[in-house]
């Protein structure tokens, strides 16, 4: 019971609203959303689906598949495929992170930077400047899985075009781009991705015959870069070496960008870097663009990193079981929760600013806000505090989430 606030009405004749209340602090949760499940349910739940996890995965990303076209259907223009082309393509960032493990869990190992968990390769749809993104694909691997993996590569990148093909007849290639890390720049990966017929932005390392080509570039070559708002960004410059280095053996088409900037204060420099000047590479197979616009675009897979924080916050962070096949359940779970998250702010909150708030701060203004639950006329109101900050922004989403 709240005491000495005034609150405004929500009707909820079917006694269950799109609101998520938190469980843990609100009695009135179960009397809107039924039966809660208690954490052992759960928890014998996700260990019965771990028997047989290669069907239960599959299922779930079936259902996921089916929702996000529905999601992405009623979210007309504002859905991340409407409208793609070549020219203005899909993005998908595929990248891997770490997960640090606190006790003796299956599958867990020794980490490249001297840790010991799990390295997962995540696969996100990006939503733009303006929006965040969600999740396509996710593979758990155990903490000693390698880097530039192309396998696993290609096997999370195959799972997220899954996730894109749920209409008949429905062909991606040239209207989707994949971006990753120079983990990804693999000669197997550039094959795979030439293979299928998508456009790529992908990392690649750089080796001495390559520095020796960009050693060569006259000053007057190189090119300044930019930042989003179109302003040069001070301390880099580009420059394409694609007819300056030999690339037999890739595929046609690959061109070869090499950026070279200022680095960071406390940064350490490569044995590759020169100058003073941090070298990093990229190859794409785009057939327009300048190059500026093209290293504008891969240096947006930035991005990524704000997507595996968002899942790390919804769950990621800790695997909780000891089995390996229920720890993937979780991860797979994890996912869900950030499909909703992401398909709440594409319908219903693409009108404010909330539409790129990250899990922490959507808890803080809506996810938390005090309620009441009253009964009257055979009817049940959900009442909201009418001085909560997000109560407003609250009734508004829920609006606009009511069918036609």
């Amino acid at each position: 019971m709240i005491r000495g606030r005034s609150f405004s009405t929500w009707p909820c004749p079917s006694r269950s609203v799109v609101i998520a209340l938190p469980t843990w602090r609100c009695c009135a949760v179960s009397r809107v959303f039924g039966q809660v499940a208690s954490d052992p349910t759960v928890f014998r739940l996700i260990t019965t689906l771990a028997a047989d996890a290669p069907k239960a995965l599959a299922a779930i990303a079936s259902a996921r598949a089916t929702a996000r076209a529905a999601g992405w259907q009623a979210a007309g223009d504002r859905a991340p495929d409407r409208m793609i082309t070549a020219e203005n393509p899909l993005t998908i960032d595929l990248d891997a992170t770490l997960l640090d493990s606190h006790s003796e869990k299956q599958c867990a190992a020794p980490t490249f930077k001297r840790g010991y968990g799990f390295h997962p390769l995540l696969a996100f749809v990006d939503h733009g400047p303006d929006g965040t993104g969600e999740p396509v694909a996710e593979l758990l691997r155990p903490g000693n899985a390698t880097v530039n993996n192309a396998a696993d590569h290609k096997r999370v990148l195959a799972a997220a075009l899954a996730q894109l093909s749920w209409q008949p007849g429905y062909r991606v290639g040239r209207k989707v781009l994949v971006r990753t890390d120079s983990g990804g720049g693999t000669h197997e990966f550039v094959d795979y991705c030439t293979a299928r017929h998508l456009q790529y932005s992908l990392g690649f390392t750089l080796t001495e015959a390559i520095v020796e080509a960009v050693n060569a570039i006259p000053k007057h070559v190189w090119t300044p870069t930019y930042d989003s708002d179109g302003e040069v960004r001070p301390g880099a410059w580009i420059a394409e070496v694609t007819g300056m280095t030999d690339l037999t053996g890739w595929p046609a088409g690959m061109r070869l960008i090499v950026r070279k900037e200022r680095p960071h204060p406390g940064a350490q420099l490569r044995f590759t870097d020169g100058d003073g000047l941090r070298l990093t590479a990229f190859v794409t197979n785009a057939r327009r663009g300048q190059v500026p616009d093209l290293e504008l675009r891969h240096r947006c897979r930035a991005r990524c990193e704000d997507r595996i924080r968002a899942a790390k916050d919804t769950g990621l962070r800790n695997l909780p079981f000891k089995s390996f096949a229920a720890n993937q359940i979780w991860v797979a779970a994890v996912a869900l929760a950030l499909d909703l998250t992401a398909w709440l702010q594409t319908l219903a909150l693409h009108h404010h600013r909330a539409r790129r708030w990250e899990p922490k701060t959507l808890r803080l203004h809506i996810f938390s806000i005090p309620v009441r639950l009253a009964h009257h006329a055979r009817r049940v109101h959900l009442r909201l505090s009418r001085h909560h900050r997000g109560t407003s922004l609250l009734l508004t989403a829920l609006d606009r989430l009511q069918p036609d």
